[in-house]
């Protein structure tokens, strides 16, 4: 009877203490966050017990995809994120909503973005990702904080040095001639002067040589086999994105899931046996074990030095899940700057001309390189402007790790704030009245004044987790556009904008962000 009493007992304190849990995580938090931030004048979307916000997200989407694009309008944020934007208008540029039991706090002043981004003393930490991200991108730099993350940064730093990147150039500049040449060949099939031709593929296809070829160097085939696995698994993201993670859930052997396991294991595997094949190379070779020149090869000959003389080293699976990292953030992101860099082109021919003009008073009809291109002020601009308005990455977040002063603001531990660039690029508080417009000259005088603050444009980020392959995809970029405009003239016949996948500003994924 005593043992019945006992088990009882313990039964019933087991009971009362989940449901103790349960009444605080799902209703009383969210219930006095909501009233801490209505004190200070924050308001948002009523949270619903465990959906949070999410399914009026949803409702709000699904309705904005009713409404015809305008491809004469710049200001697609109704389109690209349009709680953000209904939100924002109904409750001002700060609000609260709710991603599940998960408090998260828009914030579009570029003071308080900076404070947030620019910390080093860990008052904000990144969320841990969910599992279909973890299996796209891995435990790399976007996801790894604290040590780790320090360790991984000082390792891959040197990779991607001006001094690394101009040795690139040159597999950048070959890659674009392959794209012009096949181009060519199709107008000469024609019997016409010009040939049409879908440049978000096109340039997706470019991108993709390029950060095969950059990455892998003789093994860029089997890096470009890379990338089908990563697309199927990027589709897989954004398929669960607006689901609501129950922890535990990815051990469960669902369709999905065993799907998503299937193409980690293939994506890993590949790229192991890439790596794999590097040290066996470099071992047939002299004792200094040179992996080569492409971005692999100075991580693995870098973290190799770094074992030497401090006796620590980025590990083989390490390495690729920097690989997955680089190869997701440095392939459509850049594809995409490049389709909406043309599309501008292709509208403005007077900007046209004069980018044209400023290529070949710069570099001529040669192959440009890495020291001509840095002089091309004008197309510097107009990237620039194209990141503001078009910026592939929409969105970083941060989580607060303890109870902090932001601003005027008092935010609680684990609340997310949130940074939505499209409003952000386009406030007209600090980019004027023509911020929706296109307008390089106002980056004429330098990238910090551009607008009435510093910091408002932050499309690579900033502070020490500011985007570190920046330098590459701007490099990356004028190599492509430089090349192109040498050779061709850019006439747009139609511009497509797919309502379903938000292509006109992060290609498939409507909720890309950067870490």
């Amino acid at each position: 009877m005593g043992y019945v009493l006992v088990a009882g007992t313990l039964f019933l304190v087991t009971v009362i203490t989940i449901a103790w849990k349960a009444f605080m995580d799902l209703i009383w938090k969210p219930y006095s966050i909501t009233k801490h931030f209505q004190k200070q004048g924050i308001t948002g979307p009523a949270y619903h017990l465990l959906s949070g916000s999410v399914n009026e997200m949803m409702k709000i989407e699904e309705e904005e995809k009713q409404t015809p694009m305008d491809p004469s309008s710049h200001n697609v944020t109704p389109k690209v994120l349009p709680h953000y934007h209904r939100w924002s208008q109904q409750y001002g540029d700060c609000f609260l909503f709710w991603f599940g039991t998960q408090p998260r706090l828009s914030i579009v002043d570029p003071g308080m973005i900076k404070e947030v981004l620019s910390t080093k003393f860990g008052y904000y930490t990144i969320d841990k990702p969910t599992p279909p991200v973890m299996a796209l991108l891995g435990n790399g730099l976007l996801n790894l904080t604290g040590l780790d993350w320090v360790r991984h940064r000082r390792a891959i730093n040197p990779a991607f040095t001006i001094d690394k990147l101009k040795g690139m150039t040159k597999r950048m500049a070959a890659c674009a001639l392959s794209t012009l040449d096949r181009w060519a060949d199709q107008v000469v099939e024609t019997n016409d002067q010009c040939k049409e031709i879908e440049v978000h593929k096109e340039f997706m296809e470019l991108t993709a040589d390029i950060i095969a070829h950059t990455s892998f160097g003789t093994n860029y085939k089997e890096g470009k086999e890379v990338f089908e696995v990563e697309r199927e698994l990027h589709r897989m993201v954004i398929d669960s994105v607006a689901d609501v993670y129950v922890p535990g859930s990815e051990y469960i052997p669902t369709k999905w899931n065993r799907r998503m396991w299937m193409l980690e294991k293939r994506l890993r595997n590949k790229l192991k046996s890439i790596i794999e094949s590097k040290l066996r190379t470099a071992d047939l070779g002299d004792s200094n074990h040179d992996y080569g020149e492409d971005l692999l090869g100075l991580m693995m000959g870098i973290s190799e030095d770094s074992k030497k003389q401090q006796g620590s080293s980025l590990t083989v699976n390490e390495i690729i899940d920097e690989c997955k990292t680089f190869f997701f953030a440095g392939h459509e992101t850049t594809s995409n700057l490049l389709t909406w860099a043309m599309f501008f082109l292709g509208k403005d021919l007077e900007w046209q001309k004069r980018l044209r003009e400023e290529v070949l008073s710069v570099c001529g009809i040669g192959v440009p390189d890495a020291d001509k291109v840095s002089k091309l002020k004008l197309m510097n601009m107009v990237l620039y402007e194209t990141l503001r308005l078009y910026s592939p990455v929409i969105f970083t977040e941060r989580k607060a790790a303890q109870d902090i002063k932001l601003g005027d603001l008092t935010i609680p531990k684990d609340t997310v704030v949130t940074f939505p660039f499209p409003i952000i690029h386009r406030n007209k508080k600090y980019w004027g009245d023509d911020a929706d417009d296109f307008n390089p000259l106002r980056f004429a005088d330098g990238f910090s004044k551009a607008a009435k603050h510093p910091n408002a444009l932050i499309a690579f980020s900033m502070g020490p987790r500011v985007c570190i392959g920046q330098n590459f995809a701007m490099l990356e970029a004028k190599i492509g556009m430089a090349m192109i405009l040498q050779s061709c003239e850019i006439l747009m016949v139609d511009v497509i904008l797919d309502q379903d996948s938000s292509f006109c500003l992060a290609g498939e994924d409507p909720h890309k962000h950067c870490r």
